[in-house]
């Protein structure tokens, strides 16, 4: 894991898994949605926000607007770029009736905010966003990889694509969004991409990372022993 170049971010919105990860050593970096916060419970978006960043101020957060209105989606990002210097803002890359967030990117980026456009599945989408960042700012571009590859096509084509363009314009970075496995944190290094943002579960396997598969096999076996013997199943 130490000589990968792929950036491994935490994605969630529990405190105390979001501290738990920063404490590894390993991440690089945070990402939250409304559905990770609507999962966690959390009661208070800001407040949230701002007690995540008083344990956490060295590494990029990125938190998203709420609104479906690009005018409130603008004051939105006014408000949440004023929270702290490691926050991006994350943009979905359409409204909910399918309506580009394009025209509102290029506003914020000519203000010089931090950017993170999120629900990109299309190469038009990656090619449009970075032609909207202005020059000189830093920027993500979050790819769901694991969208794609849920609707049974090859992600790895896309984002090898995606890194290319992104390398257009300095100052992007290409995140791999939607992990659905381990394998994706290397193939998402093998795709040139700058970030991964993974969930708790796919960061509790990395201790797996360079285990011998013989000693999984029989890690395997004894979990089902033991799930045997506690349901005190017989065949004979």
């Amino acid at each position: 894991m130490e000589n990968l170049k792929v950036k491994v971010y935490a994605d969630g919105a529990v405190l105390t898994d979001m501290l738990e990860a920063y404490q590894t050593g390993i991440i690089k970096g945070f990402t939250t949605n409304p559905s990770l916060m609507k999962k966690a419970g959390i009661p208070n978006y800001e407040n949230f926000a701002k007690e995540v960043l008083t344990h956490i101020t060295d590494y990029p957060i990125s938190f998203e607007v709420f609104s479906d209105d690009f005018d409130v989606m603008e004051q939105e990002a006014e408000k949440i770029n004023s929270w702290g210097d490691n926050v991006y803002i994350k943009i979905p890359i359409t409204n909910s009736l399918g309506e580009s967030s394009i025209p509102l990117i290029k506003k914020l980026s000519s203000k010089g905010m931090k950017l993170n456009i999120t629900a990109i599945l299309t190469l038009d989408q990656v090619r449009e966003t970075v032609d909207a960042f202005a020059p000189g700012t830093n920027n993500v571009v979050s790819v769901f990889a694991g969208r794609i590859a849920d609707s049974g096509v090859d992600p790895i084509p896309t984002m090898k694509e995606a890194a290319r363009i992104c390398a257009e314009k300095k100052g992007t970075e290409l995140l791999w969004a939607s992990p659905r496995e381990l394998l994706n944190i290397f193939q998402a290094e093998e795709c040139g991409c700058a970030i991964i943002t993974c969930s708790p579960d796919i960061l509790k396997k990395l201790p797996n990372v360079g285990k011998d598969l013989e000693q999984i096999s029989l890690q395997t076996v004894k979990m089902f022993n033991k799930d045997i013997q506690a349901l005190g199943y017989s065949i004979i």
